[in-house]
């Protein structure tokens, strides 16, 4: 019998379906790593979220792990490489959440631009400010989409009804389509007024937002993440935002985020952002949706089913 693992707790869809196929589910939301490296052996496979990093030193204990499945869209707590190299498949979920992502930021740059937070603020304060809640419209904006996958496909889609010119820049050629041309990195910043991302956290996209690529922009910009937070180094955006070059910021995540995304560390930049009426902060909640717990589960369901001609 299939025996697997589970780390993270996920949408009942999961386990009933892999019930249903005979496999035998066991859960732990609680032991820790160490714990986990005792007993990982049983195992032929593992399905996991953000709470346990899966690394060269667990691989080496999982003498029977046929697969690693993630419940998301990054698989930066898993080493990919490793795993691959002792036969391990890779499973991630990232269509799972793909809309619900797009939708978000699509929210937050109109919630941006119109000062929805701002003024529903003052408005419940008993202050009725009509001139200093003026807000800005994305029509005939240039929008600069990094990181051009299934949720930076899905942002664009939403936004071709918006009459808005669309780029994007990807590590992998021809990604473009017919919502957004492919250009390179100096394109992006030379033309766009808002800069979206949406990149896994790698070596390329690690602090890619920082003092360098802001002061290389031709034009002030807003900027939205939802991708990780460690892309955007929390002192040169304040920068950016204090000198002007960033003219506003949608934040789903924070550089400062514990790796599992439930709290954030102390950051001196961080009480300037929480204040700033030119940023919007969302707890890492873009794809968050009830809808997008059901996909993220029966999009690894039946990867896992595909894996094993179930």
């Amino acid at each position: 019998m299939i025996k697997i693992l589970h780390l993270d707790e996920n949408h009942e869809i999961l386990r009933n379906g892999l019930s249903e196929l005979g496999f035998e589910n066991i859960f732990d939301f609680k032991s820790s790593k160490e714990e986990i490296e005792d007993k990982i052996s049983e195992f032929d496979g593992v399905v996991i979220r953000s709470r346990i990093t899966i690394d060269e030193g667990l691989i080496n204990r999982a003498e029977n792990l046929k697969f690693i499945a993630r419940v998301g869209s990054g698989t930066e707590n898993i080493d990919c490489d490793y795993a691959k190299n002792k036969g391990i498949v890779i499973l991630s979920a990232g269509e799972g959440n793909a809309n619900a992502v797009g939708e978000h930021c699509l929210s937050l740059i109109l919630s941006l631009f119109n000062k929805i937070i701002k003024s529903n603020n003052e408005v419940i304060d008993n202050i009725w400010l009509r001139e200093d809640n003026r807000g800005i419209e994305l029509d005939g904006k240039t929008i600069g989409i990094i990181g051009y996958g299934k949720t930076g496909k899905s942002f664009a889609k939403k936004l071709s009804g918006f009459n808005v010119e669309i780029l994007c820049n990807d590590i992998v050629k021809n990604k473009g389509d017919k919502y957004s041309k492919q250009v390179s990195l100096d394109l992006i910043k030379s033309n766009c007024d808002v800069i979206s991302l949406h990149t896994d956290l790698n070596k390329s996209s690690n602090y890619l937002i920082n003092k360098s690529f802001i002061d290389d922009c031709e034009k002030s910009f807003f900027l939205i993440n939802t991708s990780r937070g460690q892309c955007v180094k929390n002192s040169d955006l304040v920068d950016g935002i204090r000198t002007g070059k960033i003219l506003g910021a949608c934040l789903d995540v924070i550089e400062n985020e514990f790796s599992s995304f439930e709290n954030l560390k102390d950051d001196g930049n961080l009480d300037f952002l929480k204040k700033s009426k030119k940023v919007i902060l969302t707890p890492h909640i873009a794809g968050w949706t009830f809808e997008s717990k059901i996909k993220l589960s029966k999009t690894i369901l039946d990867k896992i089913k595909s894996l094993f001609n179930k």
